[in-house]
């Protein structure tokens, strides 16, 4: 999970960020680099070495994992430099610009979910078809498609995925009156998150001080609108957001949570979101996988215990990446060699036991383990389980070239106009609206 995936994706837009995030987006600390490095592919390690360069941006987790360090002990002639660039606004315009150049790339490149289209769209000549290096079987079928063209060239192959589960504080819905068995719980809301909703209300009614039933009504649309198989655009060229029954579905639960006082009025990824993570000041939270190692490290020792994980309304993701090579790469046959090592399911594996980053490898699911200190903090949460049978039903959802900044202004100007001044769902909509034109018009 990558934090400044998602950071970003609110920021200009995943993002997730993560968040997986970030997938993901997208919850942890980025690496050392200040974005500023630029690609050094094809220059030579100390002896002789090759030098691989990748581009990341947030963290991966592969250097926390110590898979470069792994690789070079496998492959005494390699080099592993990581160049990572905090913010994904910064990093995918710098990243198109040497692409379109022919240079300047790294050997092997990320790409955030809120990018792959783009990248399939207008990019997909500067990157190799790797769905000729690798069985493309292992992956999800639905991650597969993002990254592949209308003639089936696939210029990424997936890293993680953002399942999503319904992350809860059992202390604050006993004290609340409610279930706090994760099965039982699951089952009050199976199916519609407007039955999560509804047990919102329930809370508030007992409502131990000082706390509310959900962070921000923004969260809990972006978590319906990754169950949904239409978002804002129908098909490659068609945008269909203001027509979309699965934006209109949950923009209404959203709207739900944002007229009610079951919200803390949170925006994501802020300081005050940190704080009431803290504070114990909300009682639930739509979290995908990567956003477990978030709510243990902002909720802290206090927390520990406390929280449980139950299976969200819906299969949904939110959040992810992939690993392309560059055509102008100068090692592109061992670019493309150890991309196809990183993603293969034996290192995301190694990556979620460090991180929690789901894989987007199903073979890998029967092997995951989540450290013992995570499983406590969470009850003892069955983790690997509930975010695989996520994973394994999400639809295929087809994200556009404008999709992220039509997200942003559904949540950050729509959805808080209404939740945090007091409009009318309608004056949030036109708000919305009339950003979405100006973005689509530009």
């Amino acid at each position: 999970m990558r934090t400044t995936a998602r950071t970003s994706r609110r920021a200009m837009t995943f993002a997730v960020v993560a968040a997986l995030a970030t997938g993901l987006l997208a919850g942890c600390a980025s690496d050392d680099s200040d974005g500023d490095e630029g690609g050094t592919s094809g220059g030579a390690g100390g002896g002789g070495k090759t030098t691989l360069t990748i581009g990341t941006f947030g963290t991966f987790g592969y250097k926390q994992s110590g898979l470069y360090d792994e690789y070079m002990k496998l492959h005494p002639d390699i080099t592993i430099k990581e160049n990572v660039t905090t913010r994904t606004d910064v990093y995918w315009p710098k990243t198109v610009t040497r692409l379109q150049a022919g240079s300047g790339t790294d050997d092997v490149q990320a790409i955030e979910i809120g990018n792959i289209t783009d990248a399939v769209q207008t990019q997909a000549s500067k990157f190799v078809d790797l769905g000729k290096e690798v069985d493309k079987s292992q992956w999800l079928d639905w991650k597969l498609k993002q990254a592949t063209t209308k003639d089936g060239k696939t210029i990424g192959l997936g890293t993680d995925i953002g399942p999503m589960a319904i992350c809860y504080r059992k202390d604050l819905f006993k004290k609340a009156g409610l279930e706090t068995d994760r099965a039982k719980l699951a089952a009050q809301w199976k199916g519609d998150w407007s039955k999560y909703v509804d047990l919102g209300k329930q809370y508030m009614k007992k409502a131990p001080k000082g706390t509310k039933f959900v962070d921000s009504a923004s969260s809990v649309y972006n978590a319906a609108l990754g169950g949904e198989a239409e978002r804002y655009y129908k098909d490659e060229t068609t945008v269909d957001w203001d027509k979309s029954e699965g934006v209109k579905k949950s923009w209404d639960v959203a709207m739900e949570v944002a007229t009610s006082d079951m919200s803390a009025k949170l925006k994501q990824f802020d300081k005050s979101w940190d704080q009431g993570y803290a504070n114990g000041s909300f009682a639930s939270v739509a979290c995908p996988a990567w956003m477990i190692g978030y709510i243990q490290t902002k909720s802290g020792t206090a927390g520990a215990g406390k929280w449980d994980v139950a299976a969200a309304p819906t299969a949904a993701n939110w959040g992810g990446s992939f690993l392309g090579v560059p055509t102008a790469s100068k090692h592109q046959k061992e670019a493309i060699a150890f991309a196809k090592w990183l993603t293969a399911p034996e290192q995301q594996a190694k990556v979620f036991a460090k991180q929690a980053s789901f894989p987007s490898t199903p073979s890998a699911y029967g092997s995951l383990k989540p450290k013992a200190e995570t499983a406590a903090y969470f009850s003892g949460a069955p983790l690997t389980q509930i975010f695989s049978e996520s994973a394994k039903t999400i639809p295929s959802q087809y994200f556009g070239i404008k999709d992220q900044p039509i997200n942003t202004a559904i949540t950050d100007i729509g959805i808080l106009q209404v939740e945090q001044k007091g409009k009318s769902p309608k004056q949030g909509w036109d708000a919305a609206s009339k950003e979405i034109e100006d973005v689509l018009g530009q």
